[in-house]
Parts: C-alpha cells; sequence; structure tokens
C-alpha cells in the first residue's frame, strides 16, 4: 500500500507542478510572455553567432507558441491529476487494476517530459541558442523539470504495485 501511495503523491505533486506553472503563465501572461519573446527574437544570444538567422520576429508566431506551451502544461497538469485521482481510486483493487489506472498518469507525465525537454530543452535551448543567454536561458530549469518528471514517470511504471498482505 505504501509504494502506491507514494507513487500517487508524486503523480499529484506533478499535477501540482504543472498546474501552478500554466496558472503562472495564464495570470502573469506579459511577464512570462517576454521569456518567449526574446527566445523567439534571439536577440541576447552571442553577439555574431551564425544560428540567428533561426530568430522568429512575428509577434503572432511568438503569441501562438507560447500559448502552445501554455496548452501543453496545462494539459499536463490536467492528465496528471485525472491519473493521480484514477490511482487514488484504484488504491484498494487488484494490480492488474491500478496497473490499468496508471494510463492518464502515465500520458501526463510523458507529455510533461516532453514539453519541457523537447520545448524547452531541444527547441529552446539549441534550435534559438536558449543557453546562450544570460537573461533568459531556461536550459537549467527545464532541465530540473523534466528530470523530475521522467524520474516520477519511470517509478510509476515499475511493476512493483502489489498490495501488502
Amino acid at each position: 500500500m505504501m509504494i502506491r501511495l507514494s507513487k500517487i503523491a508524486m503523480v499529484l505533486a506533478m499535477a501540482l507542478f504543472a498546474s501552478l506553472v500554466s496558472f503562472g503563465n495564464i495570470t502573469d501572461y506579459d511577464t512570462n510572455f517576454a521569456f518567449v519573446h526574446h527566445v523567439f527574437l534571439m536577440d541576447t544570444t552571442f553577439p555574431g553567432n551564425s544560428i540567428t538567422y533561426r530568430a522568429i520576429e512575428s509577434p503572432l508566431i511568438q503569441h501562438a507558441g507560447y500559448i502552445f506551451i501554455i496548452a501543453l502544461e496545462t494539459l499536463t497538469a490536467i492528465l496528471c491529476w485525472i491519473g493521480g485521482f484514477k490511482l487514488l481510486q484504484s488504491i484498494k483493487a487488484d494490480e492488474a487494476v491500478f496497473r490499468r489506472a496508471k494510463k492518464f498518469a502515465i500520458a501526463g507525465l510523458t507529455l510533461g517530459f516532453l514539453t519541457w525537454q523537447v520545448g524547452f530543452m531541444s527547441v529552446g535551448g539549441e534550435w534559438f541558442g536558449m543557453w546562450m543567454s544570460k537573461e533568459w536561458n531556461g536550459v537549467p530549469d527545464a532541465s530540473r523539470f523534466f528530470t523530475t518528471l521522467l524520474l516520477v514517470l519511470i517509478y510509476v511504471v515499475m511493476s512493483n504495485d502489489k498490495l501488502d498482505e
């Protein structure tokens, strides 16, 4: 039972995290949009670097990108909340039922991993050269976020869900 409670708590913790991130991005849109704006513009990367041709100057595309990020973070939160509560509902069920109840949690944790690893680390960090910026470098934070999500995902999918005798 303790392992099941632990998995549920971790999924719900990730749901809370993604909820707070998306809430912050929605309620403080302009402040957080500034981050996306500068990453897309690549205006704080190393002077004279040869990848600035990748910059996106269109405010419409910048806002669309930011809204897409918020949507992914929000969907991550929703899936993790549903997943955590489905697991909670199945806490006393047999192992097969509990395992099947993991699907929303797995989907949410995977989407969260992809959001921060692909969106921030790969696209922001590498494509837009975010790592070069002293002011707008989200690579360390994204790395911390997707690593935590990945560790929780690995733990949740482990087959150690047998109820204590």
